[in-house]
């Protein structure tokens, strides 16, 4: 009997204790300190910085202009030797940076300078021809100087960097080849245009 009412004792007393530490303001359960709780990191979180720029579609020739001679172009019967001028061949150093670039040609007639305003009878003073540009991955565009300029002969470059090769073929004189040249410097103009695009 003693031994049922000491352990009946120390539960009472042990319920006295909590009791009385649940009601102290001053401490939380096992005596500590009450309080909001301890602090704690909260998770990580992220900005994107997004970044743009942007590549102008550009081409450009960096050897312009470039000369040709063809040297005496008529024969010694004063017809125009064709083999001065067919075949004759020279290059542009070029690039363009966007994959929709064109290259486009237009061949002018090889003239006389300071050609008379009335040409002697039998006499020719202009040279036509046909100019060939050939750019790297052989994209050919091609004009006659005896032709009206045509803005449909282009053809897609894209994007390279390399040589353009131009070669001048099918010389005639202007009025037919049976004709004399008329003595004088004569020059003419291969026009190679590139234009950039996307």
């Amino acid at each position: 009997m003693s031994y049922i009412k000491t352990l009946a004792i120390m539960t009472i007393a042990a319920s006295a204790f909590a009791t009385s530490a649940m009601a102290d303001p001053e401490h939380g359960p096992g005596g500590g300190p009450s309080g909001p709780g301890t602090a704690s990191a909260g998770d990580a979180v992220s900005g994107n910085v997004n970044i743009y720029g942007h590549v102008d579609a550009r081409c450009d020739i960096t050897n312009d202009p470039v000369t040709l001679d063809l040297g005496e172009i008529s024969n010694s019967n004063g017809t125009l030797n064709t083999g001065a001028v067919n075949g004759k061949s020279t290059s542009l150093t070029a690039w363009c940076n966007g994959a929709g670039s064109v290259m486009t040609i237009k061949a002018n007639q090889i003239k006389l300078q300071n050609a008379p305003a009335n040409t002697p009878s039998g006499f020719a003073t202009a040279v036509d021809y046909t100019a060939t540009a050939t750019a790297p991955g052989n994209k050919v565009a091609a004009d006659g100087s005896a032709t009206a300029p045509n803005p449909q002969n282009g053809v897609t470059v894209g994007a390279f960097t390399g040589s353009i090769n131009v070669a001048l073929s099918g010389s005639s004189t202007t009025g037919g080849n049976s004709l004399l040249m008329l003595a004088g410097n004569y020059q003419g103009t291969t026009v190679v245009t590139l234009t950039p695009g996307l």
